[in-house]
């Protein structure tokens, strides 16, 4: 009954998050999709509450794929998507892509989805955040290809991700905590910054899931 309740609250909760995204439209089309994505990385945590297989826990983001593509194709969730995708390609995809990939292995393979939590909000407010701080701060920018990054960004993914991943090590107690949690930033914050058109979306969640599964 809980994990049938979880998939309900969980479009629920990511259709509450589309509406209000189209306030932040008055700031901009690219704060609605900030706003976007940041918030939906909080549905991991209806996730955790609810869902105690599987199957079910993969079954909203595996729904969002195709949603997705759709949206991206033929721009059905226009607050979602940017006139221009130039820049972001395929990435609202490849963030569902990414929740389907850690639902399927923290939730049945080796069943630490509080992993797959750390990796979903260091995607989800890390990255977010360095895009909105990136262009409301004039900072040194760098192009790698169609893709424009910024030393504010960077600067703040690192922040977010280093204070994301001391929580998660302060919180199981690990050892040598701070080189940990510095090295680890260091390596996502170099991953976000040269992955190119929306690909961080999924090269930058993948990557600190999988780094933290080696080192704690």
């Amino acid at each position: 009954m809980n994990n049938l309740l979880g998939i309900l609250l969980s479009y629920l909760y990511i259709a509450i998050v589309i509406v209000f995204a189209k306030f932040f439209e008055n700031y901009g089309k690219e704060a609605s999709r900030k706003f976007i994505h940041i918030m939906l990385g909080n549905w991991w945590i209806i996730a955790m509450y609810f869902f105690d297989n599987v199957i079910y826990a993969s079954f909203v983001p595996a729904t969002f794929v195709i949603i997705n593509y759709l949206s991206y194709k033929k721009d059905i969730i226009k607050v979602m998507e940017r006139s221009d995708n130039k820049q972001e390609g395929l990435g609202t995809v490849y963030y569902a892509i990414s929740l389907l990939i850690l639902s399927i292995v923290t939730f049945g393979i080796i069943k630490k989805p509080e992993l797959g939590l750390v990796a979903v909000f260091i995607m989800a407010y890390g990255d977010g955040l360095a895009a909105v701080i990136g262009k409301k701060i004039n900072s040194f920018k760098y192009k790698i290809k169609d893709t424009e990054k910024s030393l504010a960004g960077s600067l703040t993914m690192f922040i977010i991700t280093l204070i994301i991943i001391s929580l998660y090590l302060l919180y199981i107690n690990s050892a040598l905590m701070v080189i940990k949690a510095v090295v680890v930033s260091t390596i996502i914050t170099l991953i976000e910054g040269i992955s190119i058109k929306g690909t961080d979306n999924i090269t930058v969640p993948i990557s600190a899931f999988l780094i933290l599964l080696v080192i704690v």
